[in-house]
């Protein structure tokens, strides 16, 4: 008989043909496989619908100022847009502890590290992808409405990152702790965690800034004048990003160190990365720690600080054709006619008086940390420069937090904080402390031509103009005589004696 030889199985080193590897040849059949099947694509018209109702409808509500939005889209759309991720990537990293398919799918021909990392980069893919869609579009309507800047990509960027490590976040909890509760806790916790991070941040030079909802100083608000005279600074972006990528790295690496998931080598390189994500997780933490308030009204970090970005942006000026024109940086151009038409009345009693100002021009305002998460807002450089001289000043939308107002609102803000000042610089200082009777019955007057208040509230880099006691008789009849004067009386008069009363020298008598 002749024997029949069998063929001898070869053994299997490491324990299973699973473990041997782990590479892009059998990685990317399974993820198109995840791509057609992610329970990602049924979230992803929740996230969208979030993003529309509630951050949209916020960020197009704001004034086309491309910082403004950028910055409202990081913190806002993030916050609206991560939740359903994080959800589905927990659903998605439990689903074979859940269904109790792990010792099913143990005899399969991949590797359980490589079926969780096609499973979470199509959950991740999936997300980015539908993250991308919803700002492509604000931005193309912030495009349409801006009238002066670009878009801004660092915080595209840094809301990218965070719904990638968030998803991943996610992915890693569902599959430690395969549970059908473990999606509704994780998406629970990571909103908390988001929420609160915010909460031990005490100035510019706190760790904490490196929270993905952060974008400049903390309890400072969105100010539409940052981002528009001076270059975005991406310093804290980049810190940001860098602290993203290093979670993301180690918490989809840590997938791979439990035993089974793949094999040795394989385990070990992901212990490697797992490492290497923390390193730099601790160093963008203690790059964000030395961030200061920059002039800009942005954090800067020296390490990462372009010196370049602290030269402002040059640009030509629109005007408004006026005697004394009005003049603001382009990207306020449509504020332009109510601005003009503000400070109208105030302009056409003093133009062409000796002292009176030829132009008013936009300043930048300049920004200074103070105590805790205080930020002082002033007008960059002098208010009053030039012979002849100039007005330069800041809007109440580069004010931080500035409310909301309609057109009307607006212009009685600008002319009731602005207008009284314009008149103090010609007149004098009424009604200031040593003004005299004639100063404070002009100024009355004036004030009563223009419609303002006698009292106006401060105006940030401008001088204030302090409650009084009330005006004596003389002074109010005076201030009555002089506004009932026809109004090219009033100009022929303050043209050949405005020099004398802003040095005090008319007496209250000789007014008309």
């Amino acid at each position: 008989m002749t024997a029949i030889a069998r063929p001898v199985a070869a053994p299997v080193p490491d324990g299973s043909p699973i473990r041997r590897r782990l590479g892009p040849s059998r990685l990317v059949p399974l993820l198109r496989l995840e791509l057609r099947h992610s329970v990602m694509v049924l979230v992803l018209p929740v996230s969208i619908a979030l993003f529309g109702f509630l951050a949209y409808r916020k960020i197009t509500a704001l004034p086309p100022f491309w910082y403004l939005r950028a910055a409202t889209m990081q913190s806002d759309g993030l916050m609206d847009f991560v939740l359903p991720v994080v959800g589905a990537a927990a659903w998605t990293g439990s689903r074979e502890g859940r269904c109790h398919m792990a010792d099913l799918l143990t005899g399969t021909a991949q590797p359980r590290a490589t079926r969780q990392l096609a499973a979470w980069a199509a959950t991740a893919a999936w997300a980015v992808a539908g993250y991308a869609a919803c700002v492509g579009l604000l931005y193309l309507v912030t495009a349409r409405q801006a009238p002066w800047g670009g878009p801004l990509w660092w915080p595209v960027a840094v809301d990218l990152c965070a719904i990638v490590a968030l998803s991943a976040i996610g992915f890693a909890a569902g599959a430690f702790f395969p549970s059908r509760f473990t999606a509704p806790i994780a998406t629970l916790g990571v909103f908390l965690a988001l929420g609160f991070s915010t909460q031990p941040i005490s100035g510019a030079s706190s760790p904490w800034d490196i929270s993905p909802i952060v974008n400049a100083p903390w309890d400072f608000g969105n100010s539409a004048g940052i981002g528009t005279f001076y270059h975005y600074l991406p310093d804290l972006s980049i810190a940001q990003v860098m602290f993203l990528v290093g979670l993301t790295m180690a918490v989809v690496a840590a997938l791979g160190l439990p035993g089974g998931s793949a094999g040795r080598r394989a385990r070990q390189l992901a212990s490697t990365f797992v490492a290497a994500g923390l390193a730099a997780v601790v160093v963008a933490l203690a790059l964000a720690g030395t961030g200061r308030m920059g002039a800009q009204g942005m954090i800067a970090i020296p390490a990462l600080h372009d010196a370049a970005s602290d030269i402002p942006i040059s640009y030509t000026a629109v005007c408004s054709q006026e005697i004394v024109p009005v003049c603001l940086n382009p990207a306020y151009a449509t504020y332009l006619p109510v601005v003009s038409s503000a400070l109208a009345p105030v302009l056409d009693e003093v133009a062409g008086l000796p002292g009176a100002p030829v132009r008013l021009s936009q300043a930048n305002a300049a920004y200074a940390q103070g105590r805790g998460n205080s930020v002082g807002v002033i007008a960059s450089g002098p208010i009053i420069s030039g012979t002849p001289p100039a007005v330069h000043f800041i809007l109440p939308d580069q004010a931080p937090e500035a409310p909301s107002a309609t057109s009307a609102e607006f212009a009685a803000q600008v002319a009731g904080t602005l207008g009284p000042s314009i008149l103090q610089s010609v007149v004098g200082d009424a009604p200031g402390p040593g003004a005299s009777p004639a100063q404070q019955a002009v100024m009355l007057a004036l004030l009563k031509v223009a419609s303002l208040p006698y009292v106006p509230g401060p105006t940030p880099g401008l001088p204030a103009v302090s409650p009084r006691a009330p005006l004596p008789e003389p002074v109010l009849a005076a201030a009555r005589r002089f506004a009932e004067l026809s109004a090219g009386a009033r100009h022929a008069w303050l043209m050949g004696h405005v020099v004398a009363l802003r040095a005090g020298q008319v007496p209250l008598a000789q007014l008309p």
